[in-house]
This record gives structure tokens, sequence and C-alpha cells, in this order.
């Protein structure tokens, strides 16, 4: 018996009417994550596309493949570099050494398997942990699970930093999908990012844990300050002296979160979001713009107090997460504005936000979690005025 003929001769059992009704949710997730959705529309309006919510968050997914590779590759090499002047320690070095593999940051494998001891159990606890409260939400509500938790379980665990315990990423992922999504209605109906909620709840709730100089390379003993809190304290002009220089930035061979270091790689992403038009890039040009123009205007105001006014818009571009919130969070469809002039302004006013809080409040030298969830909170009222002033402009045309 083929697989299609399993799924059709059980589906009875689990639609209205059938044995385990109330179970349709986890049947539909299962068949809908083999095989395409057969949904349609039987009354016109047709809308015809190739796109559906499947293969939109596939793409997503598919597209954060390359950062996820490196972020691997950037844990392990951080963490085998700290090795070398602390020594091993915990159940990862353990198997590590049990496996033969060594602690050898020259040797790209090492450094792959080592970042992927790391990334996996995260990995596996958010998927567990969110989509158990998933399958509740839906099974009670007697709808689909959706594929946009895939999405958000991959996006929250590559801004992560890799010591995050265990436990508090369970937390953390099980906030975001409950206060960010589910009491909303479920994928579709949030307004807020879900992945940047739970990293948000994390950051206040644990602020030991998410910020700080020892939190981003996971060996014991080890303190490393970010690029960003190195020139928060004496500008960007000394991150050469401290052995960062801008291609490092670039490449991603820095300390930070597991995917948010590699700009390199997180614009690979962006290339393929736009070649098969997920992202929308009104997005990316208002959010460019918005942080360029703001960054410039600092530069030019400068401050004898505050170093980060120096910082070029080159360089707040390839450190913190700004490039992995630009690409993968600003373009999110559903939390962003809906309308061509909104989206531009919807950009803007994120860029502008991440520089504002970076630069001018000195207790957070990040700000683009943040921004976004600001700009989140806005989209509504930014497409309302837009749609006003359309609506306004053409009475007046026809007046």
């Amino acid at each position: 018996m083929g697989l299609r003929a399993f799924f059709d001769r059980i589906e009875p059992s689990f639609v209205k009417g059938g044995k385990y009704e109330k179970y349709f949710p986890l049947y539909e997730m299962v068949e809908s994550f083999i095989y395409t959705p057969r949904t349609v529309t039987t009354v016109a309006p047709h809308a015809r596309s190739y796109i559906d919510m499947k293969r939109i968050m596939t793409y997503v997914v598919l597209a954060t493949i390359p950062t996820l590779l490196f972020g691997l590759y950037n844990t392990g090499l951080q963490t085998n570099m700290a090795i070398a002047e602390f020594g091993p320690s915990g159940w990862r070095a353990a198997i590590i050494e049990t496996l033969g593999i060594g602690f050898n940051f020259n040797n790209p494998l090492a450094n792959m398997a080592h970042g992927l001891l790391y990334f996996l159990p995260i990995y596996i606890v958010t998927l567990v942990a969110g989509g158990i409260f998933e399958v509740i939400f839906a099974v009670v509500r007697k709808h689909e699970v959706n594929e946009g938790f895939l999405v958000t379980s991959m996006l929250y665990t590559l801004i992560l930093p890799a010591s995050t315990p265990l436990w508090q990423v369970a937390l953390g992922i099980i906030f975001g999908v409950v206060i960010g999504k589910e009491v909303f209605g479920g994928t579709g109906k949030n307004f807020l990012n879900p992945a940047l909620v739970g990293r948000a709840f994390l950051y206040f709730a644990y602020p030991a844990y998410m910020s700080g100089d020892s939190i981003w390379t996971p060996v014991d003993g080890f303190s490393g300050a970010t690029a960003l809190a190195i020139s928060a304290a004496d500008g960007h002009q000394v991150l050469p002296e401290n052995g960062i220089t801008w291609m490092d930035a670039f490449v991603g061979t820095i300390q930070g979160s597991f995917g948010e270091t590699s700009t390199l790689m997180i614009l690979v992403g962006l290339g393929f979001l736009l070649f098969t038009k997920i992202a929308n890039w009104r997005l990316i040009v208002g959010c460019l713009g918005g942080m360029i123009a703001f960054s410039t205007l600092l530069n030019v105001i400068g401050s004898d107090t505050n170093p980060l006014f120096a910082m070029p818009w080159h360089w707040h571009l390839v450190v913190g997460g700004y490039a992995f919130g630009l690409v993968f969070m600003v373009t999110e469809p559903v939390s962003a504005s809906h309308t061509n002039l909104g989206r531009y302004i919807y950009g803007a006013l994120i860029g502008f936000m991440v520089v504002m809080i970076r630069v001018i409040n000195p207790a957070f030298p990040e700000g683009m979690m943040l921004a976004i969830l600001f700009g989140n909170v806005f989209a509504p009222l930014i497409d309302y005025f837009v749609i006003q002033a359309n609506i306004k402009r053409r009475a007046k045309r026809h007046a």
C-alpha cells in the first residue's frame, strides 16, 4: 500500500463524524507536511497562484539554510578557539573526545560538529515545546496546524545564544507561540512576530542569560564582548585592535547568536527570497533607507561622550542582529504593513528605531529585536493612514 493510499484510507476516521474527529488537526498536520494541501476554492472568483502557505513557509526555511550552516561552523569555531585557551568541559566536549573529532579550530569538520551539538538540543526542545502548544490550540479550536511554526521554530533558534539553558528555550518558545500568536487566533492573525516575542520574553525575564560578555561562547571561564558592546564602550574604530575587521563581521566569524553573525550568508538567503518573490523588496529598501539616513545624520551631529554616534551605516549593517532581522523578520508578511507605501514607511521606521535604540539608549546596544516589535505594533496604523490618504486623494480627483 502506498503512502497516499494509506492517508486516504484513514482519513474518514478523522473528518467530521469520524471516530477520531477531534484529532483531525494532527492528521492534517502530518498529511499536509508530506503532501501539498488539497484545499481549493469552490465558488467564484478563483485566484490562481503557484504560491500557497506550505510553499511560502518551505521557501523561508530553505532561505535560512546558508545562515544555519555557517552558524554551526562559527559556533564551533568560537567554542574551539576558547577551548584552546581554557580547556574542554561539559557533555558536548566529552562526545567530541569520544568520537575522536577533536577541538582543532582550523578543522571545519570539528567546528561544524561542535556547533551542531549546541544547535540540535535547542532546536529539538523548540520543536517539541512549541509544537505541543500548537497542537493543543489546534485540537481545542478545531483548526489545522499550520506550517508557520516550522519557520517560527527555526528563526527562534537562530536568534538565541548557544549557551541558552534548555528550560529557558522551552519557556521562550511557549510564550512566543501562545502570547505572540495563538491568543490572537493563530497563524495569519498575529500582529507580532512570534519568534521575536519569545526572544524578548527571555531577554527581559532572564537578562543575565541573554546579554553580557560571557554568554556568546559557551565555554566555562571565557568572556568576550560582541562587536556592538566594544563599539558602545570605545567606538567602532577599536574593533580591528580587538581582532574584528569589517570583513570578519561581514563573513560572520565573530561572537553572536547562532544565525545572526554572517551578513554574507544572510544576503544569500535574501537573494533566494527575492527571487521566489516571498520577500517584498519595498520593506528591505525602507529599512535600509531608514538605517542609513539616521546613522548618517548621527555621524554628522557627532558626540564627545557617545562613541556610537560615529559608527557609519556599513558597520551597523554587519554587527548585531540587524542583517538577520532585516531579511527574515522585517519581511515577515503577516506582521508587516500590507500597502506598498506603507511598506516603505514601516521599513524606514524600523531602520530609524534600531539606530536610535543602539546609539541613544546606553543600556541596550543592539536594538533590532525591539525595533521590529515596535514596527509590528504600528504596522496596522500605518496601513490605515495610507489607505485613508488614498481615499481622500481619489475623492478629490473625482469631485
